[in-house]
């Protein structure tokens, strides 16, 4: 038995899993990682949406190892800790509107959790006790804890589990499918006394970097006032300089009642996720009988993860992060669609900011089922590896690419991410359209 074997992997099949092709990082510097062979590949995907800061920073290891020796841990089941208290003042102070209240968890999935029952918390205590559905939209991901995994729209993440979840969503269209209309009509069809919470990505991941239309979430925004809903926008993915702002909430010119965030809030060097909430809805809780919201985790606040959270932000802040981003999406944007038109295999580039997917085809032809198949089971990984490249190949209701470098990139390593994506193309071209014989 290799020590793979011993390994039990996340998402990953085991035809994958058992390849001897399946690189063992060892080492990474800025947007580049190395395998134990030495080979270097680009990290065009941020480890999975999250090393924002990029690979190496021994500044931010060096306040987890201060933080280890001066207090390695304690909760805040009761107590609270230096660490804590600046993060959430931080991360209020830079969260849009009055969303001024942090709720510290472990991961994104942790955070979805929270935010259902805050909400339905927050209706309890508000006098409103029939508000429990909750209304999430098409292939989207949420999570995978139980309640995360029933707010996901993604069917084959969902499907082994059906039984165990429960019946409190209700499905509504994302941008690609349907408007912002579709929402309000089925938070009318399932009244709006029973409705808690809508939770959307500002840009959703499953599906392929979907984009809304101006004034989307505006409009959003108008609807959930309109009946009582809590407004959740997931940015698990999107928050902390994936979108050029520190939620991408600002850049869409919405503020909800509650943001879910996590990966780049360390730039994953340690695992740390939350809510952040308006006011308004801590003070009716803290006013209700119980006065207290009913959840919770051991790790929650956890003293190293949050004193990492500060270093990083304010490294993100100092080195002008953000910054970097807003200068260089349009080039980034520019990059991948001259890849994209140069071949017959991309139907479409979506995506701003430093997050694109790429949806393909076979010139102009929808992809047969055995197609799918096969580029999804493993040509796509191969040749992506081939490239030396890390980014994502994804099935979530399309064969696409997902590309979402380190937030740190310059125009040498986006040059080396356009080339990589530039090779899987043509390999991919080549594949669907051999050239026949002269």
């Amino acid at each position: 038995m290799s020590t793979r074997q011993q390994l039990i992997p996340h998402f990953t099949s085991y035809t994958a899993w058992e390849s001897p092709d399946v690189p063992v990082l060892v080492r990474g510097e800025g947007p580049w990682v190395w395998d134990e062979h030495g080979t270097r590949y680009l990290d065009g995907l941020s480890g999975l949406f999250c090393v924002n800061i990029g690979h190496g920073r021994s500044d931010l290891a060096a306040v987890a190892a201060k933080q280890m020796e001066t207090l390695a841990f304690t909760s805040t089941w009761g107590y609270a800790h230096p660490p804590a208290l600046e993060a959430a003042s931080l991360i209020a102070s830079l969260a849009p509107g009055d969303l001024d209240r942090v709720f510290f968890v472990n991961s994104g999935t942790e955070a979805v959790e929270s935010a259902l029952k805050l909400a339905r918390t927050f209706h309890l205590a508000n006098g409103e006790p029939s508000r429990t559905k909750v209304v999430a939209r098409d292939w989207a991901y949420h999570g995978v804890t139980l309640g995360g995994l029933a707010a996901t729209g993604v069917p084959k993440v969902k499907e082994p589990y059906a039984p165990m979840l429960g019946d409190f969503v209700v499905r509504a269209p994302n941008t690609m499918d349907g408007t912002v209309a579709d929402i309000e009509a089925l938070i009318l069809e399932t009244g709006p006394e029973n409705v808690s919470m809508v939770i959307a990505e500002p840009v959703q991941n499953g599906r392929g970097a979907l984009v809304p239309p101006d004034g989307y979430w505006q409009e959003l925004r108008r609807i959930c006032d309109s009946y009582g809903v809590l407004l959740c926008a997931d940015e698990v993915i999107n928050a902390f300089g994936r979108l050029g702002h520190w939620f991408a909430s600002d850049r869409f010119g919405v503020v909800p009642d509650l943001i879910t965030f996590a990966k780049g809030v360390t730039s994953a060097y340690v695992p740390l996720g939350g809510v952040v909430a308006r006011g308004y809805v801590m003070d009716t809780i803290a006013a209700s009988p119980s006065r207290t919201f009913i959840h919770g985790a051991t790790f929650g606040s956890h003293p190293v993860a949050t004193a990492v959270a500060v270093a990083n932000v304010e490294a993100m802040r100092d080195e002008q992060v953000l910054e970097n981003v807003l200068a260089r999406e349009d080039s980034l944007r520019a990059r991948l669609q001259a890849a994209a038109e140069a071949h017959r295999c991309v139907r479409e580039v979506r995506g701003t900011g430093f997050f694109y997917a790429l949806e393909l085809h076979d010139d102009g032809r929808e992809l047969t089922d055995e197609q799918h198949a096969a580029l999804r089971g493993g040509l796509l990984a191969t040749w992506i590896r081939e490239a030396r490249l890390l980014i994502r190949p994804d099935d979530r209701g399309a064969t696409m690419l997902v590309v979402a470098p380190p937030l740190i990139c310059d125009d040498e390593a986006l040059d080396a991410l356009a080339a990589g994506v530039d090779q899987v193309l043509s390999r991919t071209d080549a594949w669907l359209r051999p050239r026949g014989p002269g």
